[in-house]
């Protein structure tokens, strides 16, 4: 089985980016499915269905998002069980954080969870996931860590180390280079990185989100225009035993010079 994994889209020039790149990234890996995390696809952050339909066009076949998951208040969106928001949400919370794939010769369970520290006080990532692993009846498992701090997300990684088939970290927008395999099974990175404008400050808008960081008051952010960058993450993996065998980052960048 190949997988590859999107970072956080930005805004409508992340999702663009994502749309021109993802379809010809499929073809050149000979990818089987993808995921994406879409929790700030649309313009002013979060998820819409106008978003969440622009990233399937493009090829996703699961949506996993994050704290901003419910930001636009559009709950109905939930109902579809291949857009996901973190499982450690309270019970009651709309949608769902699991989504199991059956495609024929293999399965496929992704799961979506957020870190707490420096986060929302959600319930605990690690008791959730041991709960949700008892349920899950297939050995092929892909878990979008989203979460603040790189200790969590290191932590998270070791202690599913054995139990899944990756662990992959999002939400800071920043693509890490700590791909490795623990133990020999569990393909970890602790970022995928993002889809979204190149020239900015994490796809905000460079001018507004230095403002903020100079003067320390409320700004209202808008995302950054393209050229854009596009970070993912390649995964294969053996569908009869759930082992990652190959993790490979995916750094594209569109020319900045504009002349």
């Amino acid at each position: 089985m190949k997988l590859l994994m999107f970072g956080d889209v930005v805004g409508e020039c992340g999702t663009q980016c994502f749309r021109k790149f993802a379809p010809k990234l499929k073809r050149e890996y000979g990818a089987d499915l993808i995921v994406v995390n879409g929790e700030n696809s649309a313009a002013g952050n979060g998820i819409t269905e106008q978003s969440s339909q622009m990233l399937f066009s493009g090829g996703a076949d699961v949506i996993t998002t994050g704290n901003h998951c419910f930001r636009r208040r559009c709950d109905r969106i939930f109902s579809n069980e291949r857009i996901l928001r973190p499982a450690n949400y309270p019970e009651g919370a709309p949608g769902s954080g699991v989504c199991l794939l059956d495609c024929g010769r293999f399965s496929l369970a992704v799961i979506n969870l957020m870190g707490t520290a420096f986060m929302e006080p959600l319930d605990n990532p690690f008791f959730v996931i041991d709960r949700l692993l008892d349920e899950i009846d297939t050995p092929n498992i892909l878990v979008d860590f989203h979460a603040e701090a790189t200790a969590e997300k290191r932590a998270m990684g070791w202690y599913l180390a054995g139990k899944v088939s990756a662990v992959i970290g999002t939400h800071t927008h920043v693509q890490t280079a700590d791909e490795e395999i623990l133990i020999g099974k569990t393909g970890y990175l602790s970022d995928a990185g993002m889809c979204g404008g190149a020239e900015s400050v994490l796809g905000v808008n460079v001018r507004q989100a230095v403002e903020k960081q100079r003067f320390h008051r409320p700004v209202q952010f808008t995302e950054a225009e393209g050229p854009c960058i596009l970070n993912a993450v390649f995964l294969e993996i053996d569908s009869e035993s759930g082992i990652c065998t190959k993790i490979e980052r995916i750094f594209i960048r569109e020319s900045t010079n504009s002349g």
